[in-house]
């Protein structure tokens, strides 16, 4: 049986390194539909390892994996404030600690007991791949979370526009006025959207609708919408803050119902105790009538 796992645990490390060798040498093919977005300015250039350290150390990650993030991890990075390099830096970081940390203990197991690697050596590439996507897991798991802050930060900037807006300002300045005010991920993100709608002499309401619809903040969509009247010369103030109380709302009524599921689940385990409690009084008279 120790013959067998071992043969299993050095296959396994073989086609892996095999797999990644290949990686490392083959060519890369783009497809020719993303060469052809690429030409057209409808897909980003590839970002270019940068950084020292940390960050350096996940972009040389990337270019030797090859392999394409998805939108879904591109949109929580970027509500996480975290750079794709950083991203799989901690990826390489908990694959090698996945392969040390088990690969350690059975070398002192087996120092102590005599035993074989067999066992410590398919724990240690196991431990190396689930390290390795671990940090998506984190991720994903926090995202609801990293989206409901998001959604609390803009209607905070929805008032400091409607105070822009109250103060005569014009609906771009309002927004780039606004934006200013903090250096929270959000903030920041929607500062870089109106200073590249600026750069590029455009509207800044159809960026803040495509970063909107990026970032899966819908609330930013509608009040790019509603600041787009500006361009027809309709009165903001009051819609604006109508808007801003909506959306306020609708923030609270969500907050209402996920807070009466955190007490539903609570009940639940509050009606264990009292269970156990009653099957000490039922238990005996069970006990007699299955015995007599």
């Amino acid at each position: 049986m120790n013959g067998l796992l071992l043969a299993v645990a050095t296959g396994v490390l073989l086609a892996f390194g095999l797999w990644a060798l290949a990686g490392t040498l083959l060519p890369v093919r783009p497809r020719l539909a993303d060469a052809l977005d690429l030409l057209d300015g409808q897909l980003a250039a590839p970002v270019a390892p940068s950084g020292s350290g940390f960050d350096r150390l996940g972009g040389w990650v990337r270019t030797r994996l090859r392999r394409p993030v998805s939108a879904d991890t591109s949109r929580r990075l970027r509500m996480a404030g975290r750079s794709v390099d950083r991203h799989f830096a901690h990826k390489a970081l908990g694959a090698v600690l996945g392969l040390l940390l088990p690969s350690l203990v059975g070398a002192a197991l087996a120092l102590a007991t005599g035993t074989g690697p067999e066992i410590p050596a398919m724990v240690a590439v196991l431990c190396g791949v689930a390290g390795f996507f671990l940090p998506d897991l984190a991720l994903r798991r926090a995202d609801s979370e990293r989206t409901e802050d998001a959604t609390e930060a803009l209607l905070t900037y929805f008032d400091l526009v409607t105070l822009e807006r109250l103060a005569n300002a014009s609906g771009s300045q309002a927004l780039r006025s606004a934006a200013a005010v903090s250096d929270i991920t959000v903030f920041a993100t929607i500062r870089d959207a109106l200073e590249r709608a600026r750069l590029e002499q455009r509207a800044p309401y159809p960026e803040l609708r495509r970063l909107g619809a990026e970032l899966d903040l819908p609330a930013l969509v509608d009040i790019a919408d509603v600041m787009a009247l500006d361009d027809a010369g309709a009165s903001l103030s009051g819609a604006l803050r109508a808007r801003v109380r909506e959306l306020r709302d609708g923030h609270l009524t969500k907050a209402k119902i996920a807070a009466s599921a955190v007490s539903e689940r609570m009940g639940f385990f509050m009606v264990i105790p009292s269970l156990v409690f009653g099957m000490f009084f039922l238990v005996p008279p069970l006990l007699r009538l299955v015995g007599g």
